[in-house]
C-alpha cells in the first residue's frame, strides 16, 4: 500500500518536470512553442520522459523513508534504482537523453527527503529544506572521487566526464556534493522573495534566467563550448539586470532563443 506521504512527494516531483517543460518561451530549450537549440526531441518527448520517471519518484523517496544505515548506503541503494529508471526513460525517448540529470538530482533529493521524513514532518520550513539539501551533500561527498578517479581509463564516457576531463567542470556531480547551492543560494531565496508578485510562469521564468545568468551549465559547455557557455551566461545576465515588464521580458526571451537556435 502506497505513503500517501510519499506520494505527495512523487506528486510534487512529478509536476515539477511538467512546470519546466511546459515554462515558454525557453531560450534554447525545448518548451510549448518550439525545440529550441535541440533538434532530437520536442515537447512531446518530454512528457514521454516524465512519464517513464515518474514511478521511480515514489521509489527513490521510499528507499530514504526505510533506509536504516549510513548515508552511503543509501546513496549506493538510490544509483541502483536511478539506473533502472534511466533505461526506462531511454527506452521511452529513443535512446535521447531528456532527462539524465533531472533523474539523478530526483534520486538524492527525494531520497534525502524520504530520510529526513522518518523523524520530520510536510510541510518544510526554510530549515528544513536547508537541512535535506545537507543530508544530500553529505550523501554525495564521496561521489566526485568515486567517479572520477579513475576516469582516463574508461573507453565508454559520457558527456559529464569527457567534460570533466576537458574543463574540470563537475557537473551535476558538483552540485550535489555541495548540496545543490544553486538552488540554496539562488534560486529558492528568488523565488521566496518574488512569490505573489507576479504569474507562476513569469516567476518561474525569471527563475530560470537567474540561474542561466549565474551557473556552469554542463549542457551548454558540452554544445557551444566555454566561450558559446559565457556568451549566454552573459546575456542572462543582461536580461536578469534589465529588470523588465513581463511583455518585453517575453519578447527578450523570444529573440534570445531565435538568436540560440540560429547558431546550431
Amino acid at each position: 500500500m502506497s505513503n500517501p506521504i510519499l506520494m505527495q512527494l512523487t506528486k510534487f516531483a512529478t509536476k515539477s518536470l511538467y512546470y519546466e517543460v511546459t515554462l515558454s518561451p525557453k531560450p534554447g530549450l525545448v518548451d510549448r512553442f518550439d525545440n529550441g537549440a535541440h533538434q532530437d526531441m520536442d515537447f512531446f518527448m518530454f512528457i514521454d520522459s516524465i512519464e517513464s520517471l515518474a514511478p521511480y519518484f515514489y521509489e527513490y523517496a521510499r528507499l530514504g523513508f526505510e533506509h536504516h544505515g549510513d548515508l552511503a548506503s543509501l546513496f549506493t541503494k538510490l544509483r541502483h534504482k536511478g539506473i533502472e529508471a534511466e533505461r526506462d526513460m531511454l527506452e521511452a525517448t529513443y535512446q535521447i537523453n531528456t532527462h539524465k540529470g533531472a533523474n539523478f538530482s530526483f534520486a538524492v533529493l527525494l531520497g534525502a527527503t524520504g530520510f529526513y521524513l522518518q523523524e520530520h514532518s510536510l510541510p518544510f520550513s526554510f530549515q528544513d529544506t536547508a537541512n535535506v539539501l545537507s543530508l544530500v551533500s553529505q550523501m554525495t561527498q564521496h561521489l566526485v572521487q568515486q567517479d572520477f578517479s579513475h576516469i582516463t581509463q574508461k573507453n565508454d564516457l559520457s558527456h559529464g566526464e569527457k567534460l570533466y576531463i576537458k574543463t574540470g567542470v563537475l557537473g551535476v556531480r558538483g552540485e550535489a556534493t555541495q548540496g545543490y547551492p544553486a538552488l540554496s543560494n539562488l534560486l529558492l531565496p528568488f523565488l521566496r522573495d518574488h512569490t505573489g508578485q507576479e504569474n507562476t510562469e513569469v516567476l518561474l521564468l525569471r527563475g530560470l534566467i537567474l540561474l542561466v545568468s549565474q551557473i556552469e551549465d554542463s549542457n551548454l559547455l558540452h554544445r557551444g563550448g566555454v566561450n558559446g557557455w559565457q556568451q549566454v551566461k552573459q546575456r542572462g545576465m543582461f536580461i536578469h539586470e534589465s529588470k523588465l515588464n513581463e511583455y518585453d521580458f517575453r519578447q527578450s526571451l523570444t529573440s534570445f532563443n531565435q538568436e540560440l537556435i540560429e547558431k546550431t
